[in-house]
C-alpha cells in the first residue's frame, strides 16, 4: 500500500504543469522566426499567383502597356505592402520583447502561442482587405476582421511583457526592468498595435464612409510612429528627470539656507 502510494505521488509530480517552470528561450525565439517567415512567405505567394496580369491580356486591353497592367491591381499591391509591413513591425517587436527576456517560463510560451495564431492569421487578413474593389459591400467587416486579427496577435505580445514583470528579476535584463533605462519605451512600443487597431475598428464603425481611409493610414502611420516613439519617450523622460533634478535643488538649497542660519533666527 505505501509503494502504490509512493508511485502514485511521483506520477503526479512528474506529469504536473507549473506555468511558471522556466522554458528554452531558443526553442521559442526559432518557432517564432518560423512562423513569421513563413506568413510574410504566404503573402508574396498570393500576390504570384492572383495578381499578375496574363500577356494576352496586357496586349488587348492595355494596348502592350505592363505599368497600366500593374495598376488596376494597385489595391491588392498595398493591401500586401501593408500586411507585410505589419508582420515586420510585429516581428521587430517580438525580438525587442525576447532581447530583454533573459529566461522565458512556460505560460510566456503558451502566450507566444496564441500571439503566433493570430499571426498566421493575417494572410486571411491580406485576402479580405486585398478585395475592396472588387466586393465593397464587405469592406467594412473585412476591415475589422482584420484590426481584430491585428489586435490580438499584439496584445498577446503585451501579455508576455506583464507576465515577464511579476518576476523581472529572474526574467528581464536590468535595463527593461520597472524604472530601467528601456522599460518605458518598451511599454509604449507594445501598447502601439493593440491601441492604434482598436481604435481604427471603433472608428471604422462610426465613420463607414471613411474606413478605407481610416485603414490604411493606420498601416502607413504605424511606421513613422515607431521611428518617433523613442524621440517621444526620449524627450518625456529627460523632461521628468529634469523637473525631479530642479525639485531636489530647491529642497537642498533650503536646507543649506536652514543650516546656514543662526538658532535665534531659525525660531523667529
Amino acid at each position: 500500500g505505501q509503494r502504490d502510494e509512493e508511485e502514485a505521488r511521483h506520477s503526479l509530480e512528474t506529469f504536473t504543469f507549473y506555468l511558471s517552470e522556466p522554458l528554452s528561450k531558443e526553442r521559442v525565439e526559432a518557432f517564432s522566426d518560423g512562423v513569421y517567415a513563413i506568413v510574410a512567405t504566404l503573402l508574396i505567394l498570393d500576390i504570384c499567383e492572383d495578381n499578375v496580369p496574363d500577356p494576352r491580356e496586357v496586349e488587348e486591353k492595355f494596348h502592350g502597356s505592363l505599368l497600366e497592367a500593374l495598376s488596376e491591381y494597385g489595391p491588392n499591391y498595398l493591401a500586401y505592402f501593408g500586411s507585410f509591413v505589419t508582420i515586420g513591425l510585429l516581428w521587430f517587436v517580438h525580438h525587442s520583447l525576447f532581447l530583454y527576456v533573459t529566461k522565458a517560463t512556460r505560460l510566456m510560451g503558451l502566450l507566444n502561442i496564441l500571439s503566433l495564431a493570430f499571426i498566421g492569421g493575417l494572410p486571411l487578413a491580406y485576402q479580405l482587405t486585398s478585395e475592396f474593389a472588387e466586393r465593397s459591400h464587405n469592406e467594412i467587416e473585412a476591415i475589422q476582421v482584420s484590426c481584430v486579427i491585428t489586435f490580438f496577435a499584439s496584445i498577446f505580445q503585451f501579455a508576455i511583457w506583464t507576465t515577464a514583470l511579476f518576476h523581472e528579476r529572474e526574467t528581464l535584463h536590468p535595463f527593461a526592468r520597472y524604472g530601467g533605462k528601456e522599460h518605458a519605451f518598451m511599454f509604449a512600443k507594445l501598447a502601439l498595435y493593440p491601441c492604434v487597431s482598436l481604435g481604427a475598428f471603433f472608428l471604422t464603425c462610426l465613420l463607414s464612409e471613411f474606413s478605407t481611409t481610416i485603414f490604411h493610414l493606420m498601416q502607413i502611420v504605424i511606421p513613422f510612429a515607431f521611428l518617433a516613439l523613442r524621440i517621444f519617450v526620449r524627450i518625456s523622460l529627460t523632461i521628468i528627470k529634469s523637473v525631479m533634478s530642479l525639485s531636489r535643488r530647491k529642497v537642498v538649497l533650503l536646507e543649506e539656507e536652514e543650516a546656514c542660519l543662526s538658532p535665534t533666527e531659525t525660531l523667529s
